[in-house]
């Protein structure tokens, strides 16, 4: 577990930019905010323990040895932000839909998608009743 020996301070500037400040200790953070109590659930085995200031956000782990507070604006925007930027989850196609979109192209749009699944299946060689047939026979044969 390594040892947090770097306490960042991210705030927003007058003129909209980020104000990052690094301190050696939490002492001089200790001087200009209240604390009102310790870190006591963060995953980060590192953080626990570590204070929490009134009108910060942290304990925030940063790397491998910093510890990250955030005003509440800095946190709400850069959080908004991480959100927007995350990449939407795309299904993939499956190849029975793929073949059913196949039969109903080469069928044209008079052909429903069931009876497109019915005419891919009957295309491979494959009906349900001969499976089921199949089956009962297959069963039957084992008993004996």
């Amino acid at each position: 577990m390594a040892k947090k020996d770097t306490f960042r301070i991210v705030t927003r500037g007058s003129d909209g930019s980020l104000l990052i400040r690094d301190y050696p200790s939490c002492e001089p953070i200790s001087q200009m905010h209240l604390q009102v109590g310790t870190d006591d659930c963060s995953t980060d085995l590192a953080i626990r323990g570590m204070p929490v200031f009134r009108g910060l956000i942290g304990p925030i782990p940063e790397g491998k040895n910093i510890v990250r507070y955030e005003s509440p604006e800095v946190f709400e925007t850069l959080t908004k932000e991480w959100i927007n930027k995350t990449p939407k989850r795309r299904r993939r196609r499956t190849a029975k839909s793929e073949l059913v979109n196949e039969e109903a192209s080469a069928a044209g749009s008079t052909m429903s998608p069931e009876e497109a699944v019915d005419a891919s299946i009957t295309k491979a060689g494959i009906t349900a009743d001969s499976i089921i047939v199949n089956s009962v026979i297959d069963s039957e044969m084992s008993m004996n």
